[in-house]
């Protein structure tokens, strides 16, 4: 009897299963048998290879908060995006005989990338960032492509392009034709949070886009269309990225 193919999302905590709804809803629709998508709740990353080990059927991850970064020292191989990227958030297993090659990748560029031509965003001079976790540095990679001038907002500040929040307070916010939230902040069931923004500043001519999709409009996107903003939350982009991981777990090629 033929083994199911396992897929699943590696995070924790994992109270949020988006993933498990989608990837469900995909097989159904799609009529892709012998499928299943699991929820992987890892407290610590060091228990991924035991956690490879004991599924034999499991051929990809997705990864989520807090190892897209932690991750890759557990990986054999990166492809070139996320070598670039220095985030993973999709993997690929591969299984012959005795030996687990697992290779890392980065679909969160790709959905957001896509996300900007499938919502008219002009590509910004300028960009603000919120968070320096591993989805902000896909987005920092996509508009760094296309020269774009970024700056990111922390509590704690690492390098000379980061400021906190409290120094944005005295910067010229409307500056930034984009501005990105990288941050759980607004997420469900935090619903009443949002990043500490001077909002009264906010222009007609500025996006804010959020990464958080659950709710489809977190306070901060309320903040930003009540100033005229174009506002885009993050659904979309996560629908892509999901799509695209599926498409490398289930290519052929042979990895080298």
């Amino acid at each position: 009897m033929a083994m199911d193919k396992l897929f699943g999302l590696l995070g924790y905590p994992l109270s949020h299963s988006w993933s498990a709804n989608f990837f469900a809803e995909k097989f159904r629709k799609e009529n892709i048998m012998g499928c299943r998508y699991n929820l992987f709740p890892l407290k610590k990353i060091q228990e991924l290879p035991d956690l490879i080990n004991s599924e034999p059927d499991l051929l990809g991850l997705n990864v989520t908060i807090p190892y897209k970064e932690q991750v890759i020292s557990f990986l054999d191989q990166l492809d070139e995006s996320a070598k670039e990227i220095g985030a993973v958030n999709t993997i690929k297993i591969v299984r012959n005989k005795n030996t687990i090659f697992k290779k890392g990748y980065n679909t969160d560029a790709i959905g957001f990338e896509k996300s900007l031509e499938y919502f008219n965003i002009t590509m910004p001079k300028k960009a603000l960032i919120l968070g320096t976790g591993g989805a902000s540095k896909a987005v920092e990679w996509v508009l760094g492509k296309y020269g774009c001038e970024i700056v990111f907002v922390t509590r704690n500040k690492k390098n000379e392009n980061h400021i906190t929040y409290d120094e944005l307070k005295n910067q010229s916010i409307e500056s930034f034709q984009l501005i990105v939230n990288t941050t759980p902040l607004g997420m469900h069931p935090g619903i009443d949070k949002l990043p500490d923004l001077p909002y009264r500043k906010l222009k007609e001519n500025q996006t804010l886009y959020d990464l958080v999709y659950n709710p489809a409009e977190t306070l901060f996107l309320k903040k930003g269309k009540e100033k005229g903003c174009k506002t885009v939350g993050g659904l979309y982009m996560l629908q892509q990225q999901a799509e695209a991981a599926w498409n490398i777990w289930t290519a052929n090629d042979k990895i080298s």
